[in-house]
């Protein structure tokens, strides 16, 4: 909060009501809050008491807020209701950008959309429609150059979306795979054609006295890698990293999808291995706990101690075989850029490919000018947007394509 000016509360002097309306917008946001919480929060301001509005601000956030993820949405809502006006200014225009006629310079930040729509319950200003000579409604809809719902919704910024827009993307994403092609081993199996299989002519030529009738042939038996996805879960990649699990969990608990098996570490301050949680059948139970496992949602970001944690104890373990790496990750990383990069490079010769998959390439003007970026781009063999479902379908369709680069060249010739 910038600034602590005196409170302005609604016409309405019942403050308790106003609390109540309050927790009732920050339910349907998502937050879990029952009577108990609500009679809680009206005691605690009762007690308390205030003269600014950052004595009630904490009191209620102490009350309603108790997961690091609901900080966001209770400010965003607590600063419209309680009659902010320049947040209320740009709610209105993350919840309904049609009907004003006008956009924003902005988009909205993480949470405004899904805030605005807990608060206006879907409200909207009435329109007046004009009515034919018969007195009826006559409604004309140019289509030619619109999307379907699905279709926009691919192309929609996860940080972007509204609850029901989040809830439908989920969906989506529980039906897609991501599929590989196998790869050839050492190892062969008897077949009608392929190579010459010395050592099992001879044997069948053995079981005849030597006289060798047949000439047996192989060919090398197919494997599929492990997927091993390395998740930034920090403050800046939560919104993108709960939309990613997801997504993770539907590939892991796919069949017939080819990964022979599903590795996944999620990376804030600290390295948490959470691959059993996803093999859970049911998402919600799977990403709680995950949640409950990895401590450090929303926190700071230590790229390069997390990898050299995952390098040292884990490299060895997970990434034989062929495995292919999923590093998820903006790359804003304050520690040392010449640790980030032996780490970097270590993870790169271990692994067969390493994919960076970075939400903040969904900007055209973005340019690795962060030291963190800089240091990770030359280890990676290619570099993708991860900001929407049809990001990640553009994933599904090149994962198995050695040739793929995605953006990492023409980024590698800025940093030149």
């Amino acid at each position: 909060m910038p600034e602590y000016i005196p409170l302005e509360l609604p016409d309405d002097p019942k403050l308790a009501g106003n609390i109540t309306h309050f927790a009732r917008a920050l339910r349907r946001a998502g937050l879990p809050i029952g009577p108990g919480r609500l009679i809680d929060a009206i005691n605690a301001v009762s007690a308390a008491g205030f003269t600014e509005k950052r004595d009630f601000y904490w009191t209620l956030h102490a009350c309603f807020v108790s997961k690091p993820e609901h900080r966001t949405v209770f400010a965003q809502i607590f600063r419209l209701y309680w009659r902010d006006p320049r947040y209320l200014e740009h709610m209105m225009a993350a919840m309904l950008p049609a009907v004003r006629g006008v956009q924003e310079e902005r988009g909205g930040h993480a949470a405004e959309k899904r805030a605005a729509e807990a608060l206006l319950d879907g409200a909207g200003p009435e329109v007046d429609l004009p009515e034919d000579e018969e007195g009826g409604t006559e409604i004309e809809i140019d289509a030619s150059l619109t999307m379907s719902r699905e279709e926009q919704l691919k192309t929609l910024d996860f940080e972007q979306m509204s609850t029901a827009e989040m809830a439908q993307a989920k969906a989506m994403l529980a039906r897609m795979s991501l599929p590989i092609d196998p790869i050839q081993s050492r190892r062969t199996h008897g077949a009608r054609a392929g190579r010459i299989d010395a050592a099992r002519t001879l044997r069948l030529a053995m079981r005849r006295g030597g006289e060798m009738q047949d000439v047996a042939r192989k060919r090398p038996k197919l494997r599929y890698p492990n997927l091993v996805t390395l998740c930034d879960i920090s403050g800046s990649m939560s919104q993108y990293s709960r939309v990613v699990l997801h997504f993770l969990h539907a590939v892991a608990n796919a069949k017939g999808a080819g990964w022979a098996k599903v590795h996944a570490f999620t990376f804030g301050t600290r390295l948490t291995n959470i691959s059993r949680h996803l093999e859970t059948r049911d998402v919600d139970a799977a990403l709680k706990a995950a949640g409950a496992e990895a401590q450090d949602w929303e926190g700071g970001t230590r790229i390069g101690a997390c990898l050299e944690t995952f390098n040292r104890d884990w490299s060895r373990r997970v990434l034989g075989q062929g495995a292919v790496v999923l590093l998820i990750t903006d790359g804003l990383d304050r520690d040392d850029p010449d640790a980030l990069a032996r780490q970097m490079q270590r993870l790169h010769l271990s692994a067969t490919r390493v994919i960076w998959i970075n939400p903040l390439l969904r900007w055209e003007e973005f340019a690795p000018r962060a030291r963190g970026i800089a240091a990770m781009l030359p280890h990676v063999d290619s570099f993708r947007a991860g900001h929407s479902i049809a990001s990640l379908e553009d994933l599904a369709q090149v994962i198995s394509r050695r040739d793929d680069v995605g953006e990492r060249d023409r980024l590698l010739r800025a940093l030149s």
